[in-house]
């Protein structure tokens, strides 16, 4: 687990950014990597702490102090194999994920934690530079065929694990390119749309089908790719955006951020957008309503359409900048605790306790400010406030982008014609076994949980998809919560 007394010599170190003057002027990742020198050193100070929290807040339970201490020891194959037994897609996590294994570190306790996050980037990586990541086919095919609806970081983990068990998969997509979220949720600047590009490459070179511009339940009947196979696994996510029902929500100028988003993602991959249909944020200004990572990324994303101003609200409190009793080791914080990000850092008003009363409009019916009021909180849990009085005040916007999170998957179509249940919240209704109430139909992702973390979605398709071997097979060489593959018992 690293060196003995490494955490007492070496600091955290972690990868740095490129300049905001350089890094606003381009799409492309602005990451700049540690040396594998200093990798090594980040490596060493992982503690044999005896109970490694670190992997226990991890939802995939990455092996993480195996790897560290691999990558200390300059063994980075062997750190591949260990991190690969539990993430298929490490290079999605080591770009996009928040980290909760961070926040379980025991170092953590006491100095700044292990840089796992900047190990788990480096570690697949440099697997790709160097040709160690080489598609490998599973040896024999089992004869059963498994549709996958839905190509985010759920379906694609579902799809790479039934894979590996032998299984004829296809992956179906409503969009034009491969990967949900991945693809058109988050900016080419923080996660390059070559590395999923290079993840479905070798997926395809392992077997798998991959059909775009398939709406199943709408361009395609699902009953045709249910009567074609053996299983069906739904990952379609939680794409029904909150809304913000109020005076003036039909101005023009108002978008849900993933309109923003994908709309930005498609013409940096050289698409041409209608001009009628554009939405760009150069020379505006621009409110984005909502303080998560959807926010962020219509915050980034503007200033390098070159927004004249880009102000970010949100409804709760600030967060405190430190732990409290409530976020206290090992809990992830999450929003609960204050952050900065990478594109708020590029140049981003901030405000909380706001709320949205009002979009004004002018004669051609486009927004030009929004009226808000100031919030004294009661109860942030019970979710109870009040609006003080004379608070009012109103921010100019000529582009405002709703970034309020998701509620559940469209009813409509695909689930409509499948029949299958939804729970309270809206989300499809799934067993422990992750099947629907229709046999053979199982769920997985955002739209089993509700909206989550890309982690979440990759460790929900794995034990989705040992449940569907099972279910096809009678029992399951795909572990569960700790290796990608082991032989029966």
């Amino acid at each position: 687990m690293g060196k003995i007394t490494g955490f007492m010599e070496f600091k955290r170190e972690t990868h740095r950014y490129q300049p905001v003057k350089e890094r606003i002027k381009h799409y492309r990742e602005f990451l700049v990597p540690l040396t594998k020198e200093e990798l090594e050193t980040q490596g060493a100070r992982c503690m044999d702490c005896g109970t490694p929290f670190c992997h226990f807040s991890c939802p995939l339970h990455n092996i993480i102090p195996d790897f560290n201490d691999h990558v200390y020891h300059g063994r980075w194959e062997q750190a591949l194999e260990a991190l690969l037994d539990t993430n298929n897609f490490p290079e999605f996590t080591g770009r996009v994920c928040p980290a909760p294994c961070e926040s379980g570190c025991v170092l953590g306790i006491i100095k700044p934690q292990v840089a796992i996050k900047s190990i788990e980037y480096s570690i697949i990586e440099h697997a790709y530079a160097n040709g160690i990541m080489k598609p490998t086919p599973p040896l024999e095919r089992t004869g059963k065929k498994v549709a996958v609806i839905g190509s985010g970081p759920s379906g694609l983990a579902a799809a790479d694990q039934l894979n590996k068990a032998g299984h004829t998969v296809t992956v179906y997509e409503r969009a034009d390119r491969i990967g949900g979220l991945l693809r058109y949720g988050i900016p080419d600047f923080k996660m390059g749309k070559d590395i999923i590009q290079r993840a479905v490459a070798k997926m395809e070179a392992e077997g798998v089908t991959f059909v775009t511009n398939a709406n199943v339940g709408v361009s395609l009947p699902a009953k045709t790719v249910r009567d074609a196979n053996d299983a069906v696994a739904l990952a379609c996510g939680s794409t029904i955006p909150r809304d913000l029902p109020m005076p003036g929500r039909d101005a023009k100028g108002v978008y849900f951020a993933m309109d923003f988003l994908r709309q930005s993602n498609k013409r940096v991959a050289g698409d041409v957008i209608p001009k009628k249909d554009e939405i760009l944020a150069t020379g505006k200004h621009v409110v984005v309503i909502g303080g998560g990572d959807t926010g962020s990324d219509c915050v980034g994303t503007s200033i390098r359409h070159g927004a004249v101003s880009v102000t970010q609200i949100e409804l709760l409190p600030k967060p405190p900048a430190h732990r409290t009793q409530e976020t206290a080791w090992p809990a992830h914080p999450g929003p609960k605790m204050f952050s900065t990000s990478s594109s708020q850092e590029e140049g981003c008003e901030r405000d909380w306790s706001v709320l949205t009363k009002e979009f004004v409009k002018d004669a051609q019916g486009r927004v030009t400010e929004i009226r808000c009021v100031r919030l004294e909180w009661e109860d942030v849990v019970k979710f109870k406030y009040r609006e003080i009085p004379g608070s009012e005040f109103a921010l100019k916007a000529d582009l405002v982008f709703l970034a309020m999170g998701f509620l559940y998957t469209d009813p409509k179509g695909l689930l409509q014609e499948l029949e299958v249940e939804k729970d309270a919240r809206g989300n499809v209704n799934a067993g422990p076994d992750y099947q629907t109430n229709v046999p053979g139909v199982f769920t997985c992702g955002d739209m089993r949980r509700g909206q989550s973390l890309v982690v979440w979605a990759i460790s929900e398709g794995r034990e989705m998809a040992r449940e569907v071997d099972k279910y096809l097979m009678g029992v399951s060489r795909l572990a569960s919560k700790n290796r990608s593959f082991c032989q029966i018992p």
